[in-house]
């Protein structure tokens, strides 16, 4: 196995070599949820349940860990203004992101495991931090001392003294240092808190992942993930204060998406182009929003547009109705061919690219030109006078296999009620009897149903518009 990946931390790519032979450890970092998942949010959580794919087509075990934030400053908001208590804001979006991602075809994490249920673990983190001198109280307040930390900005490389320039204390804040960050924070009046050594308070944000980890996956991993606008400060400061505890190296490979853009404008509130996930699968179908996220590598900037999903949806309408034309043909085909060989071969080379393209830092832009290809090819093997089943059934079962890879699927569970089969039906019938006019009526009439039809050599086949 030669699966390479680009490492942050190096930044360059790495030949994958795990911590312990056939299994991989892999935490990814979750969405604050006190809203729907926006688009932003959604990239993540396709790219690496790719990767997660991927690695089991490979042959491997992966524990795949991925965070809820449910609790911090946003939800605290979001709370008060809906006049909800914050635990149940978070129980309404955590639900609310199982429905997003599982309609784009995102496998549910090993574990996902909440601030709320790991305040135990997070406070003797904490008060570790303390005791070995990397953090210190203040009125009520923790904070991590990052100058002790000799290798603070190794991951997105910046020098101490380039975050000095930037550094700010916020008011109300009572650092050592103005770099140093919170890792306990004391409560105002109203807001949730809990029982701990410095008084009633909530974790800091960054220090909730470092706890969790450890706590799930051990001292040291394999892969840390998230997206790019992660690498500093939460990740950064996820290292210090992990590998300031353990003396240990934290993750030993660290990936992260690149941004999203909206129309070519970054995505932001403030730009008012926040686009929802829960928005989004209301127009679209799902699976092609992540066949368009997976179009574009995943270290690089993609842009989202309605124009550009519609391209997409095209493109994939493309394969699926080549998926479609194969299953239908082979109730036509044989076994009489003699060069079927042949064939089976140039389809086992397509699958060897699609193999060489993942192995190269899960490119899976490649990967889908590869599954083009595969259309092609079997669009041209369509053409030829006799096919096989055998053939038949191999193109099948890439397209399959291949798909199930990036998460997706070609099968199409939508029947027709009664009176749309009645009126295709009928169709049939007034071309055998010629009567066109009638033939074209009823085509339009199924087209303003959603029905678009095909007519082809083997027979009327339809589809979803």
């Amino acid at each position: 196995m030669t699966i390479q990946l680009y490492n942050t931390l190096t930044r360059k790519k790495e030949v994958f070599v795990p911590l312990e032979e056939g299994k991989v450890k892999m935490y990814v970092c979750g969405p604050t949820v006190y809203n729907y998942i926006h688009i932003g949010n959604a990239r993540p959580a396709i790219v690496f349940d790719t990767v997660r794919r991927y690695f089991e087509y490979r042959g491997y075990d992966i524990q795949y860990v991925s965070n809820f934030t449910d609790v911090d400053d946003k939800l605290i908001r979001a709370a008060n203004q809906l006049g909800v208590d914050v635990p149940t804001i978070a129980d309404r979006f955590i639900q609310a992101y199982f429905e997003d991602v599982s309609a784009l075809d995102c496998k549910h994490a090993d574990v996902h495991p909440r601030v709320m249920d790991n305040m135990e673990i997070i406070i003797e983190f904490i008060d570790s931090l303390i005791q070995k001198g990397f953090a210190y109280e203040s009125e009520g307040d923790v904070y991590f001392r990052t100058r002790s930390f000799n290798g603070y900005g190794k991951l997105s490389h910046q020098s101490i003294d380039d975050l000095q320039v930037g550094a700010r204390i916020e008011v109300g804040e009572k650092k050592q240092d103005d770099l140093d960050f919170a890792l306990w924070k004391a409560a105002k009046e109203g807001e949730i808190y809990w029982e701990s050594p410095w008084g009633i308070g909530r974790p800091g944000w960054h220090i909730e992942c470092s706890a969790m980890a450890k706590k799930y996956l051990g001292e040291t991993i394999d892969i840390h993930a998230g997206g790019q606008d992660l690498t500093f400060p939460h990740h950064e400061n996820e290292i210090a204060q992990s590998e300031a505890l353990s003396g240990k190296t934290f993750s030993r490979y660290w990936m992260h998406n690149g941004y999203i853009n909206i129309d070519n404008e970054k995505m932001s509130k403030s730009l008012g182009n926040f686009v929802l996930v829960h928005d989004i699968i209301k127009r679209h179908n799902p699976q092609v929003l992540r066949f368009f996220m997976l179009s574009v590598h995943y270290r690089n900037p993609i842009n989202y547009s309605e124009e550009l999903l519609e391209s997409t949806k095209a493109a994939f309408d493309r394969l699926t109705t080549s998926y479609q034309n194969l299953k239908h043909r082979k109730e036509s085909s044989t076994n009489l061919t003699n060069d079927n060989n042949e064939w089976l071969d140039k389809i086992a080379a397509l699958q060897e690219e699609f193999i060489n393209a993942m192995d190269d830092d899960f490119n899976t832009a490649k990967a889908i030109s590869v599954i083009f290809d595969l259309s092609k090819l079997a669009n041209y093997y369509l053409l030829e006078k006799n096919t096989a089943v055998e053939v038949i059934d191999k193109f099948t079962q890439k397209f399959d296999e291949l798909f199930k890879v990036l998460g997706l699927t070609l099968e199409t569970t939508e029947m027709l009620d009664e009176e749309i089969d009645a009126l295709i039906e009928k169709r049939i019938q007034a071309r055998k009897d010629r009567n066109f006019q009638l033939s074209d009526q009823i085509r339009d009439q199924l087209k303003e149903m959603n029905i678009i039809l095909e007519d082809t050599p083997q027979g009327t086949r339809w589809k979803r518009g």
